[in-house]
Order: structure tokens, then C-alpha cells, then sequence
């Protein structure tokens, strides 16, 4: 159930400085939580130009913190990070500047970690099924389907 407590805007514009100051928001997590204390259109696109302008939300920053952290946290690989930037209404050249933060040798080598990682768990006798369980895992995570195809050509030779 959604609570809608009335707010005034300077009320409002404190109580969402502090949220962003927790870690990086993006616009669309505010607008999320703006809408659930019931806020007014009108008041939510003054509120965000506030933000903006004081820089408590900035798309770049957001974007590379963000692919950072999958990244390193999670292990996700590049279309995954995409496409979950993409569903926060992150704009493509944010996107980019965030992939930037994605250093490609560790990259490949964290490509080469999961691989080795899942061909020790999977216990599949016929090497074809046991290769194509693999590449599913790697590319459900998020890495690209040629990269992880040249990573398990590399591993059988």
C-alpha cells in the first residue's frame, strides 16, 4: 500500500536531497518516490530541476557508479548493465560514459573467471550440452554472445 502524505515543496526538495546524498539516484527513482509521497506534477519537474541544477542527481555519475557496481559486484557483463540503464530511462550517451568505467582486460578476465567457475559446477557428461549450458549462463549474465563463443573456443583448444 502506498502512504501519500501531503508535502509541502521545500519539505519535499529536503527530504529528497537527503535520499540522493544516501547514494546516486537517477531521475526516474526520484519521479518513483516523489509519486509515492503524492507530490503534483508540476511540483516534481520544479523539484527536479532543483536536483539537477545542485547536482544531487547527475545522469553520468549515476551511470558509472552504477556499471561499476554491477560490474564488480554482481559480475554482470555489458548487455546486461545496458539494458537495465536503458529501463531507467538512462540516455544512451550516459550509458556510454559509464560503460567506460568497464576496464576490457579485466573485462575478458572476469569472462574467463565465470566461465571456469560455472564448467566446474556443471555436471554434464556430453561435452556439447555441458559448452551450451555454459555460453547460456554467461550470456544470461550479461556478456556479449561473441565474447563468451570466442572464450569457450579458447578453453577447448
Amino acid at each position: 500500500m502506498i502512504n501519500k502524505i501531503p508535502y509541502s515543496t521545500k519539505l519535499a526538495i529536503e527530504r529528497i536531497k537527503n535520499y540522493c546524498l544516501k547514494e546516486d539516484k537517477c531521475q526516474l527513482d526520484i519521479i518513483k518516490k516523489m509519486e509515492e509521497w503524492g507530490i503534483s506534477k508540476i511540483s516534481q519537474d520544479h523539484i527536479l530541476d532543483i536536483l539537477i541544477k545542485e547536482k544531487y542527481l547527475d545522469e553520468e555519475r549515476y551511470s558509472s557508479s552504477y556499471c561499476r557496481g554491477k560490474f564488480r559486484m554482481k559480475k554482470w557483463g555489458k548487455m546486461k548493465i545496458i539494458n537495465a540503464l536503458r529501463g531507467k530511462k538512462i540516455s544512451k550517451a550516459s550509458i556510454n560514459k559509464g560503460l567506460e568505467e568497464i576496464n576490457d582486460s579485466e573485462y575478458k578476465i572476469e569472462i574467463e573467471k565465470q566461465y571456469q567457475k560455472k564448467k566446474k559446477t556443471t555436471r554434464e557428461k556430453n561435452h556439447f550440452i555441458k559448452q551450451k549450458k555454459i555460453a547460456t549462463y554467461l550470456i544470461s549474465k550479461g556478456y556479449e554472445s561473441d565474447l563468451v563463443w570466442d572464450t569457450l573456443k579458447k578453453s577447448t583448444e
